[in-house]
């Protein structure tokens, strides 16, 4: 999905017109028609005020263009699972069940994060689960 398809799908499931949109925003209103238009997309702050204003992620707004994983857990980060820092924004780095509000949640180990996450896996075999987190936990930003 491109950026002014998320955007208009936002504005209508907030049921905003194009004027009521733009306050939230402190933009235009022709901004927003331009930005639902694809003539032009919202620059990184205003994206961050989106983001914020309307809790979905700048990566979601951008069309998802790269997949995220929490980089701490390994988990796929929907927007509804993404971690925010202490000024609201989300941070697209981790889940919310690593870290929230600028901090890890635990403080653990890589060793203790896979023995915390294999029980939520579904594997079959708990070696072969634990052996997969090993080769993906030591390549997140977390483990680094």
């Amino acid at each position: 999905m491109e950026t002014k398809e998320v955007l208009l799908n936002l504005r209508k499931k907030f049921n905003l017109t194009q004027d009521e949109m733009a306050k939230k925003l402190f933009v235009s209103r022709q901004a927003i028609s331009r930005w639902e238009n694809g003539e032009t997309i919202p620059n990184i702050d205003t994206l961050k005020i989106i983001s914020k204003e309307f809790n979905v992620s700048i990566n979601t707004l951008l069309g998802s263009p790269r997949k995220l994983i929490c980089q701490s857990c390994g988990m796929p980060l929907q927007d509804d699972f993404i971690s925010k820092e202490l000024d609201g924004s989300m941070n697209e780095d981790y889940c919310k069940w690593c870290y929230e509000n600028g901090e890890f949640i635990h403080e653990c180990t890589m060793e203790e994060m896979i023995e915390e996450c294999i029980p939520n896996m579904h594997y079959d075999n708990e070696n072969d689960c634990r052996n997969y987190l090993k080769n993906l936990l030591i390549n997140l930003k977390r483990w680094k």
